[in-house]
């Protein structure tokens, strides 16, 4: 079993990260704080170990990727979250991004539809630290109506279109961030659900994200 430490070296590592993403444009000091807190080189594979801390996006199985801290970021700070509201994520992955929305206080429930990849979080024991984590295996698209409303939610993966079952599930006054296109880049957009069910929407800058493919993967 792999053994986990989390040096001085890597704290090291991990806080020039932080001051390069705050450099990028990132204010939201809680979300600063919590990309601080988390060691990264948990969430990759040992070979990627001595790179844990750079700026950039890593394989991980099932043919997905960590995202680049500063797309997590980015994503995060877009969501305005606040401490103990209800997110829901689509595309766990490797558990990153839920670890970082955990640590500023919310309760997140994360859906994988990759096999693979629900069965390798559920052994990861950092994940014991986040008790306000749900995990599930199932259809992004189909969110969790089970659990609805949440206050935010927040997609990890590019989807050719705005799921309407997941504006369905997000609260009056919440919001969901959300990569949007059928290209190799995509538009991260917010969402703000209104009164009436309709949403505002806002365009921000362009990422590359892994397609948000529908149905569950074996």
């Amino acid at each position: 079993m792999r053994k986990y430490e989390d040096s001085y070296r890597h704290k090291g590592l991990r806080k020039k990260l932080v001051e390069g993403i705050r450099e990028k444009g990132i204010t939201d000091e809680r979300v600063l704080e919590a990309i601080n807190a988390i060691p990264r080189h948990f969430f990759l594979d040992s070979a990627f170990e001595e790179r844990a801390y750079e700026d950039k996006a890593f394989p991980i199985a099932q043919d997905q990727t960590i995202s680049q801290p500063y797309t997590v970021a980015y994503q995060s700070e877009l969501l305005q979250v606040q401490p103990h509201q209800k997110v829901l994520e689509i595309g766990t992955g490797s558990a990153y991004q839920a670890c970082v929305l955990a640590e500023m206080g919310a309760q997140v429930y994360t859906i994988e539809r990759q096999k693979p990849l629900f069965d390798a979080v559920k052994k990861f024991s950092f994940k014991q630290k986040y008790p306000n984590i749900k995990f599930f295996y199932g259809d992004g698209y189909e969110g969790l109506p089970t659990y609805a409303p949440f206050d935010r939610v927040i997609v990890t993966a590019a989807a050719p279109a705005i799921p309407e079952k997941l504006i369905a599930q997000l609260r009056t006054g919440g919001m969901m961030v959300i990569p949007v296109g059928d290209k190799p880049v995509q538009c991260m957009i917010r969402l703000t659900k209104l009164e009436d069910g309709t949403t505002r929407r806002e365009d921000f800058n362009n990422f590359s994200f892994v397609p948000m493919l529908a149905g569950k993967n074996v």
